[in-house]
């Protein structure tokens, strides 16, 4: 049979999540359309484990975004987010990842460590939101990752201990998810690092060149996500 038949459930999967995001209103209809293209390249390059892995770190993400969000609103020193995802935060979070798909399908050569870049990739978009997302409301004491003073909740390269450890938790979930059709222990590991180090990535941007306006959240974002990818190249390579 044509392989489109065995890919079309994929395809509709694909397709119907970003619908569904679109009419819950967690994303914009072009943020949706580049979910979806996002989506069928991670699909192309890992199958349904790249579906699940994307599917995770989007559930993860929208849920902390979501916790206690009036909460979070009234932090005076936080910057709002949009109502709903917008084209680019879609491509920093997921660009990457599809990327790493699209190269998988088109060259299956190093399969395997475009696969672990990819889920790297996803674990440090996910470390990140948590970190973020859940840190500024549970973290009992807030530091500059410059300069390890206080500094206030919610700014930019503001990190906490208890934020730090859901971001690990993060990046451990999507591990986990990797370890699933993948029982090589250090990939494991690895996949676990590389989120964090593009977590904190991510904080050391936003401490520097975001808050002089250099770089916008989205500019940091795919920062994080490309950091998580080029640690598990490095350490892959070894």
């Amino acid at each position: 049979m044509p392989a489109l038949f065995y890919d079309l459930p994929a395809l509709l999967l694909v397709g119907s999540g970003a619908s569904a995001s679109v009419y819950w209103k967690k994303l914009t209809p072009y943020a949706g359309i580049a979910g979806g293209i996002c989506g069928c390249f991670i699909y192309l390059g890992d199958g349904y484990r790249g579906l699940i892995l994307l599917a995770t770190f989007f559930f993860l993400g929208t849920a902390a975004t979501a916790w206690n969000k009036d909460e979070k609103s009234r932090m005076p020193h936080r910057e709002k987010d949009p109502e709903m995802r917008l084209p680019g935060q879609v491509l920093a979070n997921g660009g990457v990842a599809a990327f790493c798909g699209l190269i998988m399908s088109l060259a299956p050569a190093h399969k395997a460590l475009w696969e672990l870049m990819m889920a790297s990739s996803l674990a440090a978009a996910t470390a990140d939101t948590l970190s973020s997302e859940l840190g500024i409301l549970y973290g009992s004491r807030h530091y500059n990752i410059l300069t390890w003073k206080l500094d206030h909740n919610g700014w930019n390269g503001v990190v906490s201990v208890e934020g730090f450890l859901l971001g690990l938790l993060g990046s451990g979930t999507i591990a986990l998810v990797y370890a699933l059709d993948n029982n090589t222990g250090i990939r494991w590991l690895i996949v676990i690092l590389a989120g964090t180090l593009g977590n904190l990535a991510d904080s050391y941007l936003g401490a520097t060149l975001e808050r002089k306006h250099w770089l916008g959240n989205d500019g940091v974002n795919l920062a994080c996500s490309l950091t998580g990818a080029l640690t598990a190249l490095i350490f892959g390579l070894l």
